[in-house]
């Protein structure tokens, strides 16, 4: 499950980090995990790294856009190498999903996503 910012989205159910590993608690199911999408989660409660730290075995899926304007990594605020290198230290295991608003095509995007994961 994946919580969503309140600015982008109003409404949406699950806001925080919190608020969606609360409801994997509840369920108890083995294979319901956290979608940890960094630009959400960066809108609503900043503390990427430690977030991501201290809920590693719940995450499955991570998500990355720069904020503001869910733009390719580089582009602003969210220092993804940094990002990058923690995850291969913290051993993640899961998917790392791009889903931004390229500024200037989806090449010149993935060229920057390259560029901030080495």
């Amino acid at each position: 499950m994946e919580p969503c910012n309140a600015y982008d989205i109003p409404g949406f159910a699950l806001i925080r980090s919190k608020e969606g590993l609360d409801v994997i608690q509840a369920v108890g199911s083995d294979n319901l995990f956290l979608q940890y999408d960094i630009y959400h989660m960066q809108r609503m409660e900043g503390e990427l790294a430690a977030t991501i730290k201290k809920n590693l075995p719940k995450i499955a899926h991570i998500q990355l856009a720069d904020n503001p304007g869910r733009n390719e990594p580089g582009t602003d605020e969210i220092n993804c190498p940094f990002l990058f290198r923690l995850l291969d230290e913290i051993s993640y295991q899961g998917w790392i999903g791009c889903e931004y608003k390229p500024l200037n095509g989806t090449d010149a995007g993935l060229a920057g996503c390259r560029a901030s994961a080495v």
